[in-house]
């Protein structure tokens, strides 16, 4: 294979990004989102870290979060980490979103947040969460690790709930390679998250030259004629292993690195930030466009906007009627080249390595969407003629 498309739109990065220097990077993405601060940590699942152990120590008596059971598994291992304990709520039918009838049954006394989660720049219903916080006395953490650039009423999420976070991963728009961005509009809490990160958060050196040079390797290869090379070769490895798990890259250990962030990369950041708003807006117009064309095959379900939304589209997050058309249609794209992938492969308590660390649960919602979804990459590089190979081997699995 000569050509491997990523199956998320992320932003490419120049050689000039990479000069030497340093930039207020955190106020200058606070900026472009009309916020008036950001606090940077080492990655999403850090900022996650810092806010939780901060919420946790305001009210310690508080012990547990409740999260959807179909999320990224570092979101449970956060949680663990700040010393906390998930709660699982299931989904909506057919739908990212927690259940709220299920919400309002598990929210109680002993809970401390409950976490909203925008996935796959979709934005999440923070509302009915926060109906839900307020009348048990808990804070509401937007998880918008997949959502920077998004907006909601026309600012920005993370600002609806009490508190919310960005990942700056690869993959989610604009990369550090690692990094992760906090935002409050509450000052009490705000002081409390920068008491957090003084506890939490170390300098290291070793992560510095790591990042540093996942950074530069990211610059240089994340592109078609590359990406056979850094992405297709292990995930047809995996595959071939029958390990999804490692394929989509949800094989997560239990260490969560806490470090800052090295100034070079926080003036890599600033420099390619420049391109982001121009970058979503394309990618967004090329969304929509496929996300009418989906629409046109019985039984499939694209997630999109609803009034008032404007999210952001690394990816296109679909679902088909079934388990089996689902699989039929992988069996043709997963190795392809084309970018269609799995987001996350199981419901959390299905991970073996959390089973220490959530329980199981009934959670039919969950694991059903688990089994019927897959996601398209909304990268530039998906050409119009392959978009359309990819909806013809769809609706070829739906038909049976």
């Amino acid at each position: 294979m000569t050509r491997e498309l990523p199956p998320t739109a992320g932003l490419p990065l120049r050689l000039t990004d990479l000069w030497p220097g340093r930039a207020p990077f955190a106020e200058r993405v606070a900026a472009w989102l009309d916020v008036e601060q950001l606090q940077l940590e080492c990655s999403g699942t850090a900022a996650m870290v810092v806010a939780l152990s901060a919420m946790h120590r305001m009210r310690p008596q508080r012990d547990e979060v409740i999260v959807p059971a179909w999320t990224c598994p570092l979101v449970a291992l956060a949680i663990h980490r700040a010393g906390l304990k998930p709660r699982l709520c299931d989904l909506a039918p057919d739908h990212f979103d927690m259940d709220t009838a299920e919400l309002a049954a598990l929210a109680g006394a002993r809970t401390l947040a409950i976490v909203p989660t925008h996935l796959a720049g979709r934005v999440a219903d923070v509302n009915a969460a926060l109906d839900v916080a307020h009348r048990v006395g808990a804070y509401v953490l937007e998880d918008a690790a997949q959502a920077l650039g998004a907006m909601q009423g026309g600012r920005s999420v993370g600002l609806t709930g009490d508190a919310g976070f960005f990942s700056l991963a690869v993959g989610k728009g604009l990369t550090l390679f690692e990094g992760g961005l906090l935002l409050t509009r509450d000052p009490v809490l705000r002081d409390a998250f920068q008491a957090s990160r003084r506890e939490l958060i170390q300098d290291d050196a070793r992560m510095d030259w790591q990042r540093a040079l996942e950074l530069i390797g990211y610059a240089l290869v994340y592109r078609p004629s590359l990406l056979p090379w850094a992405y297709g070769r292990p995930l047809r490895k995996a595959l071939a292993s029958n390990d999804p798990v490692a394929a989509v890259g949800d094989d997560f250990g239990p260490d969560i690195p806490l470090h800052t962030v090295s100034n070079w990369r926080q003036a890599v950041g600033a420099r390619a930030l420049a391109r982001l708003p121009d970058f979503l807006a394309a990618t967004r117009k090329q969304a929509l466009r496929r996300v009418a064309r989906l629409r046109q095959l019985p039984g499939l379900t694209v997630f999109d906007d609803a009034p008032g939304q404007q999210g952001v589209w690394p990816f296109l997050l679909l679902t088909l009627p079934s388990e089996s058309a689902r699989d039929e249609a992988l069996r043709t794209l997963w190795t392809a080249g084309l970018g269609v992938s799995r987001l996350f492969i199981h419901a959390l308590p299905d991970y073996g390595y959390l089973r220490d660390i959530v329980g199981d649960a009934s959670l039919p919602n969950a694991r059903s969407f688990a089994a019927r979804s897959l996601t398209i990459t909304n990268s530039p590089w998906l050409d119009e003629a392959t978009f359309e190979r990819i909806a013809g081997v769809l609706e070829r699995a739906i038909a049976g």
